[in-house]
């Protein structure tokens, strides 16, 4: 397995990075890291844009799925009429879920790169990669990426938590008591991920974890957020206008 890991995921990424290194300015590898999370992110664009699309569609259809719920029809005739509305607005919830995982794998993989450390001497880059001559740990001449940084730590944390701003919110069934056990875990676990988490990225960069993979998290974020913002704008947009169509033929 882990043969499989490195051949498929580490070893990839990692002579990408010293790739990088070598053609940025200076051998910054705090830009080498920027620039390899934006090329991993826009690999794994159509994947995330597919879950995230659906995540939207789940909420917005929300109202659309309770009608079916009370029309009293048969369990049957409900999952008959769901997968027809799924199919309408082209849209799958499990599919957002199958076509994460490998998004989950690859990231994974990325985050080892960094966190490992960026060490050339252990790692067997391919023939057509040249080690770098010149590498430089202090990011744009300012910070330190081989060391902790509160700053970046920071940075981090408050792009952490507006990529859980802009992610849709659950939408909980009309049916379902709010001071229900799942109206209460649904909203603990969204109020977890928007304030929560932000805070243990916070901990563990700020105390444990060097600046380079801070530098990851902040990039990743932040085109999280601009892929989010765009669905928003855009495929949010076209499912509403589809919702509304829907309901003026009934």
């Amino acid at each position: 397995m882990s043969y499989l890991w490195n051949t498929f995921l580490y070893n990839p990424l990692i002579n990408a990075l010293a790739f990088l290194i070598s053609v940025v300015p200076g051998g910054d590898i705090g830009l080498a890291v920027i620039l390899l999370t934006i090329l991993v992110k826009l690999i794994l664009f159509p994947l995330s844009q597919h879950q995230i699309r659906n995540q939207a569609a789940m909420v917005i259809l929300a109202p659309e799925l309770e009608k079916i719920k009370k029309r009293g029809v048969s369990k049957e005739e409900q999952a008959r009429l769901t997968f027809e509305l799924y199919k309408k607005h082209k849209t799958n919830p499990f599919s957002g879920c199958l076509a994460i995982i490998p998004t989950i794998f690859v990231l994974i993989a990325l985050y080892q790169v960094f966190i490992e450390g960026i060490n050339f001497d252990s790692v067997a880059l391919y023939s057509f990669i040249t080690r770098p001559e010149n590498t430089n740990m202090v990011f744009l001449g300012l910070i330190d990426i081989s060391k902790k940084s509160l700053i970046l730590a920071f940075m981090a944390s408050i792009s952490q938590y507006f990529q859980a701003h802009f992610m849709p919110q659950p939408a909980l069934s009309t049916n379902v008591d709010p001071d229900s056990f799942q109206a209460s875990f649904s909203k603990s676990m969204y109020t977890n991920m928007k304030y929560g988490f932000p805070v243990l990225i916070f901990i563990l960069l700020a105390t444990s974890l060097s600046g380079a993979v801070a530098l990851y998290f902040i990039t990743s974020n932040i085109f999280a957020i601009g892929q989010q913002i765009y669905v928003n704008k855009t495929e949010k947009k076209v499912l509403n206008e589809e919702v509304k169509e829907l309901a003026a033929h009934k």
